[in-house]
């Protein structure tokens, strides 16, 4: 029995670290903001997760349930993160909203009586990888 929970511990510790390294690349060569968000919030959040399973495989019970809440946290927290994050970029026109099949927010901006288009504000400079 011990074999096997060492087994299933290390293939979540390893999914859990791929995933993290792969999210971190991610955060490194997606091109915009509304790509980046995806990389930090799903695959970062299932990373941890699978991580701190592991840990609390090996751990007696008591201890677990800390790391269970440490994980509940996490998946609390990240898409509240995430939704500020790309409600700041669109706001702050750091969003293409050309590539956007829907723009709900605007639409919704507009009916609350601050919309975004027409206000006056110049957008700001981009660079050569039409970020801020």
């Amino acid at each position: 029995m011990t074999v096997l929970l060492d087994v299933v511990t290390a293939v979540l510790f390893t999914a859990g670290a791929l995933l993290c390294c792969l999210s971190a690349l991610g955060l490194l060569r997606f091109p915009n903001v509304v790509s980046r968000i995806h990389a930090a919030g799903k695959s970062q959040t299932l990373g941890l997760v699978l991580v701190l399973v592991g840990a609390a495989a090996q751990m007696p019970a008591s201890d677990a349930a800390v790391l269970l809440v440490v994980a509940v946290f996490q998946l609390f927290t990240a898409p509240v993160a995430s939704q500020v994050i790309a409600r700041t970029a669109h706001r702050t026109h750091a969003v293409d909203r050309d590539r956007l099949l829907g723009d709900a927010l605007a639409d919704r901006l507009a009916r609350d009586g601050t919309p975004l288009e027409g206000s006056g504000e110049p957008e700001p400079e981009r660079d050569e990888d039409g970020e801020r």
